[in-house]
Parts: structure tokens; C-alpha cells; sequence
């Protein structure tokens, strides 16, 4: 056989793995299913799945101090691109800066009224997305294997 056809073959039998496959059919679920939310929230409530996002962080805790930067490293974001989201959420009402106490570098967010409301009727409206696409399609011992090995990939993840 030709080196570069065993090559081929090689590369096909790797991409075409239990292994690729398992953990593609994993990204693709979990891509549609933020779409689905994402759509959703944009649709009957004005936000995106990442304002919503922020949403959650602030008001989980309303006495919490959360510094943007906080924010960017829980979503994961660049200082540029959670400078952007915020100005953005602020520019709706559903956020707003506030001075660090004793930092004068380090600029809160906190939600507004306006913020905390809508966040209540996004919750809403996510619940029932993640209902329908996530929980419903699987059986009930299913679902509480799948929520309890997310748990424990989740864990790997951040122990090591």
C-alpha cells in the first residue's frame, strides 16, 4: 500500500473513532442547545445567553461584590470583550458600574431593578428551553446519570 493511502486510512479510522464521535455528538448538543437559548432570550426578553450569564452571577448573590474583572474570568472573557458586553448591558439599564470601596482601579457591576426583572423573566424562559431540549428527550435515571457524570468531568477538569 501506498504510504500517503495508509496515511488516509489512518486519518479516516482516527476521525471516525468512538471517541471523536462521542465527544462531537457532545459539542454539538450542548451548540444547539445555547443557540436554542440564546434564541429564545433574544427573542422574548431582549437579552443574549451571555448577558443572561451575567445576569445570573450578579444576582445569585446580591450583596456580592463582582469587579468586571471577576466577570470576564467567570465567562471566560477578555477584558476587551466584557468591557464591550457590560457597555452594552449598562447602555440597556440592566447593569451598572459602581466604584470598588478602597480600589480606586477595580469598577463593580451590580444589576438594576430593570435588570433583576428581566433576568426573573429570562430565567423563565431558559428553564423552559432547557426543559424541552435538555431534560424531557431523556429518561428520568437517565437525566440524573448525565447531570452526575457532567459533574464528575467537570470536577476532573478543574482538579487538574
Amino acid at each position: 500500500m501506498n504510504p500517503a493511502n495508509r496515511e488516509n486510512d489512518d486519518a479516516a479510522r482516527a476521525a471516525g473513532s468512538r471517541l471523536v464521535q462521542d465527544f462531537g455528538l457532545l459539542i454539538k448538543a450542548a451548540t444547539r442547545l445555547e443557540q436554542r437559548i440564546d434564541t429564545a432570550l433574544r427573542r422574548e426578553c431582549e437579552v443574549s445567553h451571555t448577558m443572561f450569564e451575567v445576569l445570573i452571577r450578579l444576582c445569585r448573590r446580591p450583596d456580592e461584590e463582582i469587579s468586571q474583572r471577576r466577570l470576564a474570568d467567570d465567562l471566560t472573557l477578555t477584558s476587551s470583550g466584557i468591557t464591550r458586553l457590560i457597555d452594552r448591558m449598562e447602555g440597556a439599564a440592566l447593569v451598572r458600574r459602581v466604584p470598588a470601596p478602597g480600589d480606586r482601579r477595580s469598577v463593580l457591576v451590580e444589576a438594576t431593578d430593570h435588570g433583576r426583572a428581566v433576568f426573573l423573566r429570562a430565567a423563565a424562559v431558559h428553564a423552559q428551553v432547557v426543559e424541552r431540549y435538555f431534560v424531557a428527550p431523556v429518561a428520568h435515571a437517565d437525566y440524573a446519570r448525565l447531570t452526575h457524570a457532567l459533574g464528575e468531568i467537570d470536577k476532573a477538569l478543574r482538579d487538574t
